[in-house]
């Protein structure tokens, strides 16, 4: 029996509420994967990350399939890793055919340990060091110009490294979408990329680099979209960008429509399939390079939160209760801020369930709090859940991407541990660290020790 919905979406698993694995026991207890969350819980403690592998997988598939069904030239989903870096997941989408964007050293050297063909990675950023351009330099990864800071740098190391660099140019497309203000990266007045009118002298420059390849086009305009018209809108900016860089001599070949489909944190939530999201990108790019008669480049596309997001999920720990008569019952978590930042920043909604009894009828209206010395570290405003005590276990779901990635170590507390979860059998690929390992890059000058 499949808890809180109707059915689910197999095929475009970022309209689901909880993973596809999502069931419940002979006694209505939570599993996902096969895995019992209170066993889960128990072994490996909270807080405790859980990604459900099929529900990963299912959403690779959707989106190389849906490229398949509706572009006639070749395609390329990357994941954006930026959503969730870890080995596990790098290897994962590498073994569905996908590829990778990184925005940093560290989710570039995660790729490439986790088996990531460099081929299939492009290095974004809009303050690239020299450390993480001569990384991909050496890698033979694709790197994102995002401004002339990264070409004046890149002029020096490329030729220093004897490489020739395949570059791909981000511009601003210009094209605002209904989304939060801190995510949205399409509008002019961005920190990313350069603005349209830079785009002919930028190019015009790059045809004397001989340490460069320009190999292809990149705009973003945003995240959490459940809208499809800006992304029709952007395939004609594109185009005309396409059709300049080629008549410049510029062999480019893949054009990078970006990401930014949403999914369904509550039940009102509405995202498009991947399908439909797809099959829009794809017939507007093909209809633009139709009407501007260029030769169809690969189109790519950056799924990062409609690929992993719905695929996990949070299991806490219930501590303490504060009720205030009239107003508010709070109940307290053994995690929050430091593992799911995203409420306090951009005051996100989630559904959350109690583990072991989840169907359960809610008699009461909370709000869950965490742990952390901050009057803002509100998990959950008004969720209406049946009675609970400390030591119940609460499931917040949807939270794969930019919790474990956004994650920090305030109050000094430790990052949570995770597991996938697959046939009944759990891994652990991330665990738990320990209250003493805060203290490894401490360094105590000798000045301040205490005297024997």
């Amino acid at each position: 029996m499949r808890p809180f919905e109707s059915e689910a979406d197999s095929l475009s698993p970022n309209r689901n509420l909880t993973p596809l694995t999502t069931a419940l026991d002979g006694h209505d207890r939570l599993q996902v994967g096969g895995c019992d969350l209170g066993e889960l819980a128990r072994r490996y403690g909270t807080p405790l990350y859980v990604l459900d592998e099929a529900t990963l997988r299912a959403s690779c598939r959707a989106y190389r399939e849906a490229l398949a069904a509706h572009y006639p030239g070749p395609s390329l989903a990357l994941y954006a890793s930026k959503a969730n870096s870890s080995l596990v997941l790098s290897a994962l989408v590498a073994s569905e055919g996908l590829g990778l964007d990184a925005v940093s050293a560290g989710e570039l050297l995660t790729a490439l340990q986790g088996g990531m063909p460099p081929e299939r990675i492009v290095l974004h950023g809009n303050n690239k060091s020299d450390e993480e351009l001569s990384l991909a330099v050496a890698h033979g990864v694709t790197v994102v110009v995002d401004n002339d800071h990264d070409l004046e740098r890149l002029a020096e190391i490329a030729p220093a490294a004897g490489r020739v660099v395949p570059l791909m140019l981000r511009f601003t497309p210009g094209i605002e979408c209904h989304t939060h203000e801190y995510i949205r990266t399409g509008h002019l007045d961005s920190k990313f990329g350069f603005d349209p009118d830079q785009l002919e002298s930028v190019l015009q420059r790059l045809a004397g680099c001989s340490w460069a390849r320009l190999t292809g086009l990149h705009a973003h305009i945003g995240s959490q979209i459940f809208e499809l018209q800006p992304h029709r809108d952007l395939a004609g900016v594109m185009a005309d960008a396409l059709a300049l860089a080629r008549s410049l001599g510029h062999p480019v070949s893949d054009l990078n429509v970006g990401g930014g489909l949403g999914i369904r944190y509550v039940a009102s939530d509405d995202p498009p399939t991947i399908q439909e999201w797809v099959k829009g990108v794809a017939e507007a790019v093909l209809r633009a390079c139709r009407e501007r008669d260029l030769e169809l480049p690969r189109l790519l596309c950056e799924p990062g939160r409609s690929l992993v997001a719905t695929a996990g999920l949070t299991v806490y720990t219930i501590g303490s209760r504060k009720q205030i008569p009239g107003l508010r019952t709070y109940l307290s978590v053994d995690g929050g801020m430091s593992d799911n930042p995203r409420p306090i920043t951009y005051q996100s909604s989630y559904t959350a369930v109690l583990a072991e009894r989840p169907t359960a009828v809610a008699t009461e209206t909370v709000t869950v709090a965490g742990k952390h010395c901050e009057s803002g570290d509100v998990l959950l405003k008004d969720l209406a859940l049946p009675p609970s005590s400390s030591g119940d276990l609460l499931v917040v779901f949807a939270t794969g991407a930019y919790n474990a990635s956004m994650a920090s170590n305030y109050n000094r507390i430790p990052s949570a541990a995770a597991v996938f979860v697959h046939g009944g059998q759990a891994e652990l690929v991330q665990r738990r660290e320990r209250p003493d390992e805060l203290l490894l890059h401490d360094v105590l000058p000798e000045r301040f020790r205490p005297v024997a």
